[in-house]
């Protein structure tokens, strides 16, 4: 292990069954609601079936709370964070998009501090996508990385990301030596002025060395003094050429001053020692940047095509595998449970920094069981506890999981209106086409239609029913019949998103209880990794094993 420092305290796995008890019995009472579908709000009465209060009520109680939790002090920040981000003003970075940005620095840098204490250079990162965390990874951290995806397009063109990101890199190292040596021409420039003017200075004061002349005028009321503000503010340029401290982080490739710290120990190169103040950097700076400089010739992010299964084997995908990490960045539905059995059955790999999402594509074991199944290992549930309670959460209650009530509080709102039209085209499909179940889907038409009447008629067209049997009136007439209800639905989805991190909880808690289970894992914990407003999946499941 390169170091030896004492991890934070998590609760024991007793503790963790104990709040997975209570979850689960809050749960019972509760699942149903996040389990209804809005599609059928209308047409199977759900508000009437599952709800005992008038929606005033309820929106009235929502409020409340909202106001009362922004009455409170805010919520401290993630465990873990990016140096130096800028907050609001924070430039998006060339590659990706903000959101992605927050993402990728926060959790490298993570990472990156995990293969410190390990002493890893190998990183494999499951589902890698279009290769952002990779990239990052080998590039600022020079960590050799392994992406691994299931879509050949996601992996050549991951490919050819990162060789225009390398390309990108190498032009910014290449700027900022003509930044260094640009810099030192002007001050050699402005030393030959001074060097004139003083020469010139010196011959006027033997000719005119008289008290008379003295008297009358001196050099300094006729030539411009260069030995102050000019040359000290090409000299306070250079020092802050040398000293940015951690503004890479934003990773904006505009200003490459910003990169000093990410290029390697011999990429500035000072035309002279005198000309230039030495460079003040830390020992672990200059040892991260020789080791991207040894390793830049090399491609040290790989992206290779693999379909990941918990019985997947590494050995068969990588062949130079060795002490690793394994991450994933929102790995969808079963990668992500996939990607904690593969760390615990593989000793090579000694750390896990897993974030997942899509939880509505979890396979569960218990749902549906009056279907053959063949399937041994399931996304949901993982931990023995939730196996014997034989829990399921059904596919609408995960669906809901992901809905983003940090995004709701802060004023990102539901889409009501789209929801309400949607709920009543259900309940005419039902009356004027005996259709109950249908296995087309509307999508997403409600921003291209102009009105509801134009919605429904785009929407059957779309379904494929026969809009001309429908009189305008007759549409009409059911937006008006629902319109006073419209409530009930505002409250009804505000239900269902407070409840949102109750399910999730209850996801992320079966993932930890189940790395609590096992004999070699040393340390591990949820770590809240992101802004939930900018990222609303932002809870990473971590573990180390223990050493050997």
């Amino acid at each position: 292990m390169a170091a030896s420092c004492p991890l934070p305290v998590t609760p024991d796995l007793p503790t963790l069954r104990a709040n997975l008890q209570g979850l689960l019995q809050f749960l019972r009472d509760a699942l149903s609601i996040s389990n209804a579908h809005t599609v059928d709000f209308y047409t199977e009465s759900v508000w009437e079936e599952l709800v005992d209060l008038p929606p005033e009520t309820v929106l009235a109680a929502l409020r409340k709370s909202a106001s009362e939790a922004e009455a409170w002090p805010s919520e401290t920040r993630p465990l873990v964070e990016a140096e130096g981000e800028a907050g609001e003003n924070q430039k998006a970075v060339e590659f990706m998009n903000m959101k992605k940005s927050h993402e990728v620095q926060a959790m490298s840098e993570l990472i990156s501090s995990i293969a410190d204490y390990y002493g890893i250079k190998q990183v494999i990162d499951l589902g890698s996508g279009k290769g952002y965390l990779s990239s990052f990874l080998s590039l600022k951290y020079g960590l050799k990385v392994y992406g691994i995806d299931s879509s050949n397009t996601n992996t050549h063109g991951a490919e050819e990301r990162n060789r225009k990101l390398k390309k990108h890199w190498k032009l910014c190292h290449a700027q900022s030596r003509l930044d260094v040596n640009g810099l030192a021409l002007k001050m050699a420039k402005e030393r030959k002025v001074q060097n004139k003017v003083k020469n010139k200075a010196d011959i006027e004061e033997v000719f005119n060395n008289s008290p008379t002349n003295q008297e009358k005028m001196s050099t300094s009321d006729t030539l411009p003094d260069f030995s102050g503000p000019v040359i000290s503010n090409i000299r306070n340029q250079m020092e802050t050429l040398h000293s940015q401290p951690h503004q890479e982080e934003n990773l904006c490739f505009e200003n490459s001053f910003s990169l000093i710290n990410l290029l390697p120990i011999n990429a500035v190169e000072p035309t002279s020692s005198q000309q230039i103040p030495s460079r003040e950097t830390s020992e672990a700076n200059k040892e991260r940047r020789k080791m991207t400089s040894q390793s830049s010739e090399s491609n040290i992010y790989s992206p290779l095509t693999s379909f990941i299964t918990a019985d997947s084997e590494l050995h068969d995908i990588i062949e130079d595998l060795e002490d690793c990490l394994m991450v994933g960045l929102h790995t969808c539905g079963d990668l992500a449970p996939n990607t904690l059995r593969i760390f615990t059955s593989n000793s090579e790999i000694k750390g896990v920094c897993s974030v997942g999402c899509c939880y509505h594509l979890l396979s569960e074991e218990f749902e549906n069981q009056h279907k053959e199944r063949t399937q041994e290992k399931w996304g949901f549930p993982m931990c023995h506890y939730l196996k014997e309670e034989r829990w399921c959460c059904g596919r609408n209650a995960r669906m809901s999981a992901c809905l983003a009530l940090e995004r709701v509080a802060a004023g990102q709102g539901l889409p009501t209106e789209s929801l309400f039209y949607r709920a009543v085209l259900q309940d005419i499909i039902k009356d004027c086409y005996g259709i109950t179940k249908c296995d087309r889907h509307v999508g997403k038409i409600y921003s291209k239609c102009s009105s509801f009447l134009d919605y429904v008629r785009r929407s059957l067209k779309k379904l494929g029913l026969d809009e001309s049997k429908l009189p305008e009136k007759s549409i009409m007439n059911y937006y008006e019949k629902y319109k006073p209800r419209m409530n009930e639905l505002e409250a009804f989805n505000m239900l269902k998103v407070v409840l949102a991190p109750c399910i999730e909880t209850l996801i992320l808690l079966d993932r930890l209880c189940y790395l609590k289970e096992q004999e070699d894992i040393a340390w591990s914990a949820l770590v809240k990794l992101f802004d939930p407003v900018k990222s609303p999946r932002c809870y990473a499941v971590i573990a180390l094993k223990k050493q050997q």
